[in-house]
């Protein structure tokens, strides 16, 4: 059975937020995510080393054509941060040069998770997106207000706070936000 790949940032953990996030919304979409292989890359720096062992284990797979399908799913993050790898088009153009390189031109495709008006963030950034103003104006007041500087520990704030104030349903995927990323995934199944 040819299968596709979805490669993310964080750990093989199935409670990360980015893989939760995608099983969630194959289950929007009655997809099955059984026929789907994730790679997780830890840092998104991971995937600009092209020698990364996950590349190494999904050219095997792609080369037995058991893998037909990839999809990269990276975070935009701020390009203040670092001018080679971060911000929107940097990280896709450098996507771009890693799926050249890597000879996976026809069956590669990425997602760049941000704020789509913005094009700046990570995934936290399109869940606040997708919230109604009020909601998403008390979840940055909140995190404005805790005066904790790391990027880390304010992306871990508004997921936890956005889970926490809005379980039910826990994303907003009516959301215009979301119809690129559905599109990519609906992209793997057809």
């Amino acid at each position: 059975m040819v299968r596709a790949a979805i490669l993310h940032e964080g750990s093989r953990n199935d409670k990360t937020a980015d893989k939760k996030l995608i099983i969630s919304l194959f289950k929007e979409l009655g997809l099955s995510g059984n026929s789907v292989d994730f790679y997780a890359f830890g840092s998104k720096n991971e995937f600009f080393y092209i020698n990364n062992a996950n590349y190494k284990e999904l050219q095997s797979s792609v080369e037995a054509e058991e893998i037909n399908k990839i999809l990269f799913v990276v975070d935009a993050d701020d390009e203040k941060d670092d001018a080679k790898y971060k911000g929107f088009e940097n990280t896709k153009n450098e996507l771009k040069k890693v799926i050249a390189e890597l000879g996976f031109q026809d069956i590669a495709r990425s997602y760049i998770v941000c704020d789509p008006d913005t094009k700046i963030g990570y995934l936290e950034s399109l869940i606040l997106a997708s919230l109604p103003e009020q909601k998403r104006k008390c979840i940055e007041c909140f995190v404005e207000c805790s005066e904790m500087n790391s990027k880390n520990i304010h992306k871990r704030i508004i997921n936890h706070l956005y889970t926490i104030a809005y379980p039910d349903p826990p994303y907003n995927f009516e959301h215009p936000h979301f119809d690129d990323l559905k599109t990519e995934l609906r992209n793997l199944f057809a």
